[in-house]
């Protein structure tokens, strides 16, 4: 039984962009990897470059991993309810 909700919302419910994750969760990397970069900026560029580079291909498929598992999720259990 799922839990009572305040809100009700009159739109059909859809499934989340994994790319559209993706892409945030790629900014989101490349933001905490130029903080990372700045801190140490004694290092060389191409240490640079593959550190941000890490960064935002992790975060990318973190974001998108995520959303794959949620739209699972509510596949399976959430919509199969209100079907």
């Amino acid at each position: 039984m799922p839990l009572p909700s305040l809100y009700v919302s009159g739109d059909k419910p859809r499934e989340w962009s994994i790319a559209r994750a993706a892409t945030y969760g790629a900014a989101l990397g490349a933001i905490a990897g130029l903080f990372k970069t700045l801190a140490y900026s004694h290092q060389h560029v191409a240490v640079s470059v593959a550190e941000i580079a890490g960064a935002v291909l992790g975060f990318a498929l973190l974001c998108a991993g995520a959303t794959a598992l949620r739209n699972f999720i509510a596949r399976r259990l959430i919509w199969l309810e209100l079907r």
